[in-house]
């Protein structure tokens, strides 16, 4: 049985560069088993980067990553069996079953053909796909593809959830719906979950928001006060600790004017002006690094 002081995943000042460019600069993190660490940021901030070093397709230049205790560049092969993920961009065969589609990810992990068929019963029971498991998953929707590949994700009992921006075209519905699942199955398993976005209204009920911007980590909110509702709430709080301000105007980018914002006038210096960006529909943060 693992140490329950163990984190569940540990990152220690690393770093990752493609010739001049660190996409990844001295970021130091852990999640404990059961918790919800919500990795938000902007396209560009290095988030891919990261989840494609703890999920062994890129290996660090420096600095140490462990999973459960085990390094992921000497010990890779318990650290990976770890991991469970669920990617940015769909990765279902679409020709395949439902039932299909997740024996074949149980194979690939070595579960024996019976175990994985009763770990698929019960996992699309409990994600409310049982009725659909003999289904071509092209006949499914959006969010109910989505719930397979974190059925799929599940099915080796991970101590490390990975979701990499998993509310991707959803609908606001299923994107509530995805959300609800995680945080009930975080609780149940004491899975540790981190979970990348740049949505600001999808990290309220995080144990802990960390902002990354350009390859660092700028912030992180350890815990939220009480009554925290919505965007509007994580948005102030976060900007308390690190300067992000958040709207949902409707701006346009670059030197164009920022239109009718509340918080323009709190931006003085022209370049936190420059990169008052938008994200996503609506959703919008600043990182106003001019200031010291």
């Amino acid at each position: 049985m693992a140490d329950p002081s163990t984190p569940a995943l540990l990152l220690d000042n690393v770093v990752k560069s493609y010739g001049s460019v660190r996409a990844i600069d001295g970021v130091s993190l852990a999640a404990k088993p059961g918790e919800l660490v919500a990795l938000l940021g902007p396209n560009g901030a290095g988030k891919t980067t990261l989840f494609q070093l703890l999920s062994g397709l890129f290996v660090a230049d420096s600095g140490r990553i462990e999973v459960m205790g085990h390094d992921m560049t000497r010990d890779a092969v318990p650290a990976l069996a770890r991991l469970g993920i669920v990617f940015q961009q769909p990765t279902l065969d679409l020709e395949l079953t439902v039932s299909a589609n997740l024996m074949f990810h149980a194979g690939l992990h070595g579960i024996p053909r019976a175990v994985a068929q009763a770990r698929i019963d019960k996992e699309l029971a409990r994600l409310g796909l049982a009725e659909r498991a003999h289904d071509k998953t092209a006949q499914l929707s959006g969010g109910q593809r989505r719930r397979v590949e974190l059925a799929r994700a599940l099915l080796h009992e991970p101590r490390l959830l990975l979701m990499d921006e998993p509310t991707v075209g959803l609908d606001p519905q299923s994107r509530s719906d995805l959300l609800a699942l995680i945080l009930t199955m975080r609780t149940e398993r004491s899975v540790a979950v981190l979970w990348a976005t740049h949505l600001c209204d999808e990290v309220g009920d995080a144990d802990r928001v960390i902002v990354m911007h350009r390859g660092k980590v700028l912030t992180d909110v350890v815990a939220l006060p009480e009554g925290f509702a919505g965007q509007r709430e994580v948005d102030r709080e976060v900007a308390k600790q690190s300067r992000i301000v958040g709207c949902d105007a409707a701006h346009r980018q670059g030197d164009a004017p920022v239109g009718r914002c509340q918080h323009r006038e709190r931006l003085p210096h022209l370049e936190a002006r420059r990169r008052h960006a938008r994200i996503g529909r609506g959703d919008h943060f600043v990182v106003d690094k001019a200031r010291g």
